[in-house]
């Protein structure tokens, strides 16, 4: 099979002919045809990000495709089912504290380095080898809008982040960073959730400007200025009332300062969930009041990805039409154009917008 191979940082990547993948218990054979490029892959791909990445590697997180074989411990699966490709993959002999890679982009620790080893290649080839697990069916699709769905991996995150506060249907919340592609899609999920207010925090007017003419009244864009206390004013002014939970999705370029404003808003009882990359490129720490934490029973809790039941939930969610994957704006290449598309996506990254390869 043909696929797009890394072979050394700062390399392009190269399109050749490997082996095809082979499937053993407890895995799946997909034909991947659609893959996500996340806007920051040339960064990754060029060691900037120093992610952990076991070369030469097919990389690529996460696809949507058809099951082409399974190991005999399927019992639902068939052979041309569409399914997306989770690119969170967990060990299995630790329920309580498992090891986590992402697929074809980084392993966290030790033994996500152990777990890479194996399940090494991700989406940019023809085919690829998941967990039985990480095979998770859609339903059925038209062929054309194979590259539409993979907006589920950008609509999981804030899912995951949400699921983690448990955030009710009339409640309010603040999505830190909604100008981002995982912000935006935050905000649309929250909607589809049943929040009666998003307040939608972010730098970029016309980004804001656009999730409010997409949503109206449910969405209430807050643009940040810089100054801590202003900020924090005026997203509990544009509440109109208790905020109830924050979800912080910005990125390593943001300060600190911008993460404290929305969270130092959020009510007495209420719950924040950080997903952001905040201080993953250096600088200080999350620094919060203690005696604001204890006396006001604020529940902080870092998330990182999504529990597995997220996945048919999202599907569920843009089953049911409550959220619409017509309002992404996709742009596709072939697998002999990747190194153009990793151009592509890093140059045309934004809210509700993505660039795919169709192998």
């Amino acid at each position: 099979m043909k696929a797009a191979v890394l072979k050394a940082f700062g390399s392009p990547l190269a399109v050749e002919v490997v082996p095809d993948p082979v499937p053993g218990t407890g895995e799946v054979i997909v034909d991947v045809a659609a893959a996500r490029l996340l806007a920051y892959a040339g960064e990754v791909f060029s060691g900037a990000r120093n992610y952990s990445l076991e070369l030469p590697i097919v990389p690529g997180s996460g696809a949507i495709g058809r099951v082409r074989a399974f190991g005999p411990d399927a019992t639902h699966l068939s052979v041309g089912d569409w399914v997306y490709c989770d690119p969170t993959v967990r060990s299995r002999d630790d329920v309580l504290v498992p090891d986590i890679l992402l697929q074809g982009l980084t392993a966290a620790g030790e033994g996500g380095l152990r777990l890479q080893k194996y399940y090494h290649d991700g989406a940019f080839a023809e085919r690829m080898r998941v967990p039985t697990e990480n095979a998770v069916r859609i339903g059925t699709i038209d062929e054309a809008d194979a590259a539409s769905w993979c907006a589920l991996g950008s609509l999981l995150v804030p899912y995951g982040g949400f699921a983690a506060i448990a955030l009710q249907a009339g409640e309010t919340v603040v999505v830190n960073g909604a100008t981002g592609a995982f912000g935006s899609a935050g905000v649309a999920v929250a909607l589809a959730l049943g929040a009666a207010a998003v307040i939608a925090t972010g730098r970029n007017q016309e980004a804001l400007d656009d999730l409010a003419r997409r949503y109206g009244r449910r969405v209430r864009p807050v643009r940040m200025q810089g100054d801590e206390e202003n900020d924090r004013r005026r997203i509990q002014q544009a509440a109109e009332g208790p905020v109830d939970c924050v979800l912080d999705l910005l990125p390593p370029a943001a300060s600190m300062s911008q993460v404290r404003a929305a969270v130092l808003a959020v009510r007495p009882y209420g719950r924040v969930a950080l997903m952001g990359g905040v201080g993953m490129a250096g600088g200080p720490g999350l620094e919060l009041p203690y005696p604001w934490l204890m006396r006001n029973c604020i529940t902080i809790r870092g998330q990182w990805m999504y529990a597995r039941d997220a996945i048919p939930r999202v599907i569920g969610l843009v089953r049911a039409g409550l959220i619409d994957l017509a309002g992404f704006r996709i742009t596709s290449f072939g697998l002999d154009a990747v190194n153009e598309a990793v151009a592509h996506a890093a140059a045309h990254a934004g809210p509700f917008r993505f660039t795919v390869i169709e192998p």
